[in-house]
């Protein structure tokens, strides 16, 4: 809590410990998916605020929860003028079909996809809400037993020294040192495509390069780095391999064999599935 009794964010609470989906379980075309929705919503908000020097982030939330409200026939009044204007400039039920395609695509991330019906585009998304009806405040409920369940697994996981890593190439480096590591396990092996005892050599011949690549993008868990598929063959990651690797990742999506999804700023590759 902050001063009084409003609410205070608080990273190590609200952030550090929350369950997120097990992304590395995840099918590579709903990871994309997942991508392609962020990076859209990243960019409509940002053209919408670039565009009209009236409208702000708070504004076109607040209109938002409105729409949703009168959407889901509450009691409530229609949008004023200066609501209206804001709907209009900012594009609010555009806003409002990107963040519902978001939240499917989280529910269907988690498994959970029978909550989305009573809980996708409804009130109290964007603030607290006095005009919740029963069935959805029935769904809040069942969303949060099951986060909290979730979230007991990750801590029993953890404790056994799985960690489901958002940010591995990041976080490892710097948290790796922390988890606990029980004999055999390897924390870092989340980090691979590959098994290294299974990795393949790195053939000398083009064809068979571009054949080889996009099995391994195959096998991949989640949408990889060029510099992980470089890695998941046998020997040396050379500077020379790396090149080689870009070079045919490249000729995979020039062909439809391949694609790419942007994530924390860097292109990814994935096999359409």
């Amino acid at each position: 809590m902050g001063a009084g009794n409003d609410p205070r964010y608080q990273n190590s609470v609200v952030f550090n410990t929350f369950p997120f989906p097990a992304f590395s379980d995840l099918p590579p075309a709903l990871l994309a998916r997942l991508d392609t929705l962020g990076e859209r919503l990243d960019a409509f908000r940002k053209a919408r605020l670039a565009e009209h020097d009236f409208l702000t982030m708070t504004g076109m939330y607040n209109v938002l929860e409105r729409l949703r409200e009168l959407e889901d026939g509450a009691d409530v009044p229609p949008l004023d003028e200066k609501e209206r204007a804001i709907h209009e400039a900012g594009l609010v039920s555009v806003l409002k079909e990107i963040h519902d395609d978001i939240d499917r695509a989280v529910f269907e991330a988690y498994g959970w996809s029978d909550l989305a019906p009573a809980l996708v585009g409804k009130p109290g998304a964007t603030t607290p809400s006095p005009h919740k009806k029963p069935e959805q405040e029935a769904a809040e409920e069942e969303l949060l037993t099951r986060l909290v369940a979730l979230n007991r697994e990750r801590a029993a996981e953890e404790a056994r020294g799985l960690v489901r890593w958002l940010r591995p190439d990041y976080q490892i480096p710097k948290l790796g040192s922390k988890v606990a590591r029980p004999e055999g396990e390897q924390v870092e092996a989340e980090l691979a495509i590959v098994e290294r005892a299974g990795a393949p050599k790195w053939p000398s011949d083009a064809f068979e390069q571009i054949r080889i690549v996009r099995d391994v993008l195959a096998r991949a868990p989640a949408p990889a780095l060029p510099d992980a598929i470089a890695a998941a063959f046998d020997g040396r990651t050379s500077s020379k391999r790396k090149a080689r690797v870009e070079q045919v990742l490249e000729t995979l999506v020039a062909t439809g064999a391949a694609r790419t999804g942007q994530s924390d700023g860097a292109t990814r590759y994935f096999v359409p599935r």
